[in-house]
């Protein structure tokens, strides 16, 4: 079955310049023009993948992804014609993946868009078992793609259980955060360092607790997983 898109801008030739473009290519696409009709059929047709405008009439990108990321396990690309680091930082803190600014070639989109994708198809296909870890209170499921912290199950989006799940499978090895960039996005990845910290902030908030620190920053080089 062909993987689904669902592309949200308010300026439709933005929508139908990408929808040609990954129709061509074999996606299945739907289409949304505004926050709300995004949520709709984000809910009800449930994609496999959002391609996601920042500035959109009635909610914006933003509560966009505060709204469907509890409820659904896919890459976001946002897309923005801010400059500014500010607006790609609350984003990608949000539970967004990745983000390009406008204007931006389609050739780019696209490689991301299939990268992206390759990596949802390869953490949901069966593979040779995984051994589950433990680390003190949390355990990680790579199976199921879950994670418990003392019994609780900690809700993380696709890019946040790969990195948290690099990092404990081999802990207190350091890992620079442009290894990291390239282990857990997987492609040349035109952003930056900041997209990891980033992440690694958002895992902090949900798996942290003042007796607990799990991601130790090694300053000037990169993150390690203690062992608790």
């Amino acid at each position: 079955m062909n993987e689904k898109i669902l592309i949200v801008d308010d300026e439709k030739s933005i929508v139908d310049l990408i929808q040609m473009e990954l129709e061509f290519e074999g996606y299945e696409i739907n289409t949304a023009f505004d926050g709300e009709e995004a949520v709709s059929k984000a809910l009800s047709w449930q994609p496999d993948l959002m391609v996601l405008d920042i500035m959109l009439p009635k909610k914006n990108g933003y509560d966009v992804c505060r709204e469907i990321q509890p409820v659904l396990d896919i890459p976001i690309i946002l897309l923005t014609a801010k400059t500014d680091i500010i607006d790609k930082v609350l984003g990608l803190e949000l539970g967004a993946d990745d983000y390009l600014t406008k204007p931006f070639d389609n050739r780019e989109l696209l490689a991301r868009i299939k990268a992206h994708l390759r990596r949802a198809q390869k953490n949901q296909s069966p593979t040779k078992k995984s051994k589950e870890i433990v680390n003190g209170p949390l355990h990680i499921l790579p199976e199921e793609r879950s994670v418990l912290l003392d019994g609780e199950e900690i809700h993380l989006t696709p890019k946040e259980f790969d990195l948290l799940y690099l990092l404990a499978s081999y802990p207190e090895q350091v890992f620079p955060r442009d290894e990291l960039l390239k282990k857990i996005w997987g492609y040349g990845y035109y952003g930056d360092t900041r997209t990891v910290d980033m992440h690694v902030q958002r895992i902090r908030r949900k798996i942290d607790k003042p007796s607990n620190k799990f991601i130790q920053t090694v300053f000037g080089i990169g993150y390690k997983m203690r062992k608790l």
